[in-house]
């Protein structure tokens, strides 16, 4: 296959195939991407995690002539900085179930698809990635087999993945206040679970990797202090109003939630962050192994 038959090949397919409803309002993804909150969600992602996603990409070699593919692309940083990286013979496919948030450049082909129903083309792309995706969707196995599927013999898969079981306060101006922080995560993981996430899925990655069949799995794990300044605390300041009718369903209240916005915007507070594991796996080679 041509380097830039892959995504022209998946979105015939998808033009062909495609009867999905895609309001997208069902449990497994608690996150809308397409409300007035997600602008926000995604300049917060990018800027808290792309620093971790990037550099382990460009350890990959990825460069001219590659195929990949995102899943779950959202705003489409990591798409648009390895389309950047492939052209100009090479071609980045990004996928969202509304993928209208990204932007399209040169060596870029967006797609609108469901990775939980729609297909991939076998064996197409040298390299995929899905951050943040996988955790909050009940059917992550079988999404998972269809991603090794997707890879060329030789292609490399990478997950980033949350798992949110430390994340504890370290710094509050009060106990009432610490216990506060911790029951807004406990509501926010309730949440995703309500809908068939698993939060601590990043620490189950390499594992799910290696009975997928994949070889040379390579784990990182990633975690740092939140502030009042940082990405991450900001992105988790933003979530007590995306999924603010979740967090009310789950027991907190509207004071509970102004109180939180607050500590958090406290400029003494320090809490860790949840640990992100950065995992990449290889599909082996024809005839070879690990």
């Amino acid at each position: 296959m041509h380097c830039r038959e892959a995504g022209s090949t998946l979105r015939q397919t998808l033009n062909d195939t495609d009867s999905t409803d895609y309001t997208y309002d069902t449990p497994g993804y608690v996150f809308d991407n397409d409300s007035a909150h997600s602008e926000e969600q995604h300049r917060c992602l990018a800027a808290a995690y792309d620093p971790v996603t990037l550099p382990r990409l460009a350890a990959t070699g990825v460069g001219d002539g590659w195929r990949c593919l995102e899943i779950g692309s959202g705003g489409g940083s990591v798409a648009r900085w390895l389309a950047a990286r492939v052209v100009p013979t090479g071609e980045v496919t990004a996928t969202d179930v509304k993928p209208h948030h990204i932007p399209e450049m040169p060596g870029l082909s967006v797609v609108r698809h469901d990775v939980v129903t729609d297909p991939l083309p076998e064996a197409a792309f040298d390299l995929i990635v899905a951050r943040l995706v996988l955790q909050h969707l009940p059917a992550r196995g079988a999404v998972l087999d269809k991603l090794v599927g997707a890879l060329k013999p030789g292609g490399l898969l990478q997950i980033d993945e949350f798992d949110t079981s430390y994340e504890p306060p370290l710094l509050a101006p009060d106990a009432r206040a610490a216990e506060l922080y911790s029951a807004f995560l406990r509501a926010k993981a309730a949440a995703m679970r309500a809908g068939g996430g698993d939060p601590h899925w990043g620490r189950r990655v390499p594992a799910a990797m290696r009975a997928a069949g994949l070889v040379d799995i390579d784990p990182q794990p990633f975690i740092e202090a939140r502030h009042a300044a940082s990405a991450g605390l900001r992105l988790q300041l933003h979530h007590t109003y995306h999924l603010r009718d979740k967090l009310i369903a789950e027991g907190m209240t509207e004071r509970d939630l102004e109180d939180v916005r607050a500590l958090m915007r406290d400029p003494s507070f320090r809490a860790a962050s949840s640990i992100l594991y950065s995992t990449q796996g290889r599909r082996p080679a024809v005839g070879g192994g690990s």
